[in-house]
């Protein structure tokens, strides 16, 4: 059976087991954490070797510039889409207007967002060592891309580097292999401890705003992927997103972009055909910065505030949230709670109260897996976009 279907088994078996069992279903809970916790094991050593080998192999500091380019552009385009889409979906659906505030926000402590100036020294390491230690994606990534370069015009005495970098990466890839067959009951037992922690009660009070985080999810792959795939890639949407089924679904249960990257970068180069290369540097800078599930929550919370406050958004409120937004998904990039720091930068930014970041505190689980699956699945949209302009996609062959 293909791991796919397994996995998708362990997710329905997790919500029946979580339905019946309720409290009792928390004794699932280590199983769920064990499988969160290799896949996080696997994310520090393979980012790095990959990235090395990735950037060593793309040789040509001009080619290294030009894809990195792309990959911002194309990053920064679809978070920047997803937002109206948001804000569209907000302006139509009115999830907050007429709600009765029935939930205290007095003892509620926005997150400080980080000054632009931290933000940009964050990026560069003064020492890899705890960079390495903290798992800080950022400044692995920077040392990463520098040591790649070097070791390509260190020559002949940087090839034994490079060659010892590509080993450790196929390494991680096989012990990815060897971590997601236990996939399935990792699975099972999140779901089963969500469902559980959360049922369906804490769900009907902010239907609406589940719904236009949900349906503009759908919206933003359908409209957006699809319509890249089809234009840049020439294949069909159906031929990608069973491609990428098995890195979103993960991505939907674990709620970790960085968790998910092992599986991403497999998938995007098995299944879809995308070069080690391009994989090895788009993928880990997108599970980094890409954030259009969550820059889409963002437009859906911001207008929900406000109608719940019953303050008015203008046209030009909005604009400004598609701005800070789309600026935001990359300053906040590698900040612990990076969702809602994003959140508290729109809402100042316009205007709004930061306390309103409360009333979507209690549902963020249930919205934070939607947002996750869909930057995963934006990263490998990216990954193959980039790859098909650098004639680095080779034709896959898969039955849907």
């Amino acid at each position: 059976m293909p791991l796919i279907w397994k996995i998708a088994i362990g997710f329905a078996l997790g919500i029946v087991a979580g339905a019946v069992l309720k409290d009792k279903a928390q004794v699932l809970a280590p199983i769920g954490k064990i499988f969160i916790t290799l896949l996080k094991m696997l994310i520090v050593p393979l980012v790095f070797s990959s990235l090395v080998v990735g950037t060593a192999s793309l040789g040509d500091p001009r080619k290294l510039g030009r894809i990195g380019a792309k990959t911002i552009v194309l990053y920064l385009v679809t978070t920047a889409v997803a937002i109206v889409i948001g804000l569209v979906l907000g302006n139509i659906l009115q999830p907050g207007s007429g709600m009765a505030l029935s939930v205290d926000t007095s003892g509620f402590k926005a997150p400080v967002p980080p000054s632009i100036v931290d933000v940009l020294l964050g990026i560069f390491p003064d020492n890899i060592a705890k960079s390495l230690t903290e798992a800080n994606m950022l400044q692995i990534i920077v040392f990463a891309l520098f040591f790649g370069v070097s070791a390509v015009l260190a020559g002949e005495k940087g090839k034994p580097v490079i060659a010892l970098m590509d080993s450790v990466a196929e390494a991680m890839y096989k012990l990815t292999g060897i971590v997601m067959a236990f996939a399935p009951y990792g699975v099972f037992a999140l779901i089963a401890t969500t469902v559980a922690k959360y049922g369906l009660s804490v769900l009907a009070p902010f239907a609406k705003v589940i719904l236009a985080v949900y349906l503009g999810c759908f919206l933003h792959a359908l409209l957006v992927y699809s319509g890249l795939i089809m234009l840049v890639v020439k294949k069909s949407p159906l031929w990608y997103f069973s491609g990428v089924r098995e890195s979103t679904l993960t991505a939907f249960v674990t709620r970790s972009s960085s968790a998910t990257l092992p599986v991403t970068m497999r998938v995007a180069q098995e299944n879809l055909g995308v070069s080690e290369g391009i994989a090895s540097f788009v993928l880990p800078l997108g599970a980094t910065i890409n954030m259009d599930g969550t820059a889409l929550y963002q437009g859906v919370c911001a207008l929900f505030i406000a109608q719940a406050y019953g303050i008015p958004l203008s046209m030009g409120a909005q604009a400004s949230i598609i701005l800070t937004a789309t600026l935001a998904s990359i300053g906040t990039a590698g900040v612990p709670g990076a969702g809602l720091i994003m959140l508290t930068l729109v809402l100042t930014a316009v205007g709004l109260p930061v306390e309103g970041v409360a009333l979507v505190a209690g549902i963020d689980a249930v919205l934070d897996m939607a947002r996750t699956a869909i930057n995963v699945t934006g990263d490998s949209c990216v990954a193959a976009v980039v790859a098909k302009t650098e004639g680095e996609l080779r034709d896959v062959e898969r039955s849907l």
